[in-house]
């Protein structure tokens, strides 16, 4: 039985086609944010978008929202994933299957949900930016989850627990002082993940009336498409910010791992 070899040119081909096709676009976006009318280069788009009193009120929004969401939505992953990998094993696959459940619930259908069930009411959750936050909390569980399930599995939680508990911790001390900062990396790792998400995302926060960052480029758009290309290629050089600082915190987490053994 003849084995069929695969030629080395195909994965290269593979590769460079793949990058064209995210390169070409970005590179036609930067070349539209600084061309001139009259041709030349220019930085006018991008003056005028960080001259813009709301384009640092919607960023300035959208990360406190973001931090805000990461926090709720580690409150709940964090706990739940340490208990179904310490006392019930056997629960982890069902943790992962209702952490995944935002996946396939549109976020346009989740947010008219719940304005439907508390718009209506009074009290706290009746107020927006708390169904703001709440939604947010639920869109970041698959990522955290995810995050801190890998970061889980690569360390022994019941031999780590059981260490702890046997020189007198007690179970918030062991998940405060043992595991999380076993976790930083994995938490680093979903926490930008879902930054990055939030920052761009339209429907809850314009259905919910909030000028967030993901609402502002949209609007930007519609009125000023220049504008747009220049705020669009701020918004990936977040993003890239976001993944260099992941790496340089990753990095200094392993040197101290590599520097403890």
């Amino acid at each position: 039985m003849s084995v069929r070899r695969t030629s080395g040119f195909t994965p290269w081909l593979i590769v460079v086609l793949t990058a064209l096709y995210f390169v070409v676009p970005l590179v036609a976006t930067a070349q539209f944010s600084l061309a001139e009318p009259g041709g030349g280069v220019s930085l006018q788009a991008y003056a005028a978008v960080l001259r813009d009193a709301s384009f640092w009120h919607s960023l300035r929004f959208s990360v406190l929202v973001a931090l805000a969401a990461v926090l709720i939505g580690l409150a709940l992953v964090v706990p739940a994933a340490y208990w179904a990998h310490l006392r019930v094993p056997r629960m982890r696959p069902w943790v992962e299957l209702f952490s995944i459940l935002p996946f396939v619930v549109p976020p346009i259908v989740l947010v008219f949900g719940i304005v439907r069930l508390y718009g209506g009411g009074v009290g706290p959750m009746a107020s927006p930016l708390v169904m703001l936050l709440a939604s947010y909390g639920v869109i970041a569980l698959p990522y955290l989850f995810r995050s801190v399930d890998n970061g889980l599995r690569s360390m022994d939680v019941p031999r780590l627990t059981e260490a702890a508990l046997s020189l007198g911790a007690g179970w918030g001390m062991v998940l405060w002082r043992v595991i999380l900062p076993n976790l930083r990396g994995a938490l680093l790792g979903g926490s930008f993940l879902v930054l990055a998400l939030i920052m761009g995302e339209y429907a809850i926060a314009s259905m919910l009336g909030f000028n967030s960052f993901g609402v502002y480029m949209l609007l930007t758009g519609e009125n000023a498409a220049q504008q747009a290309a220049a705020l669009a290629m701020i918004a990936f050089g977040m993003v890239w910010l976001l993944i260099g600082l992941l790496q340089l915190l990753g990095r200094g987490d392993i040197s101290a791992n590599a520097g403890a053994r």
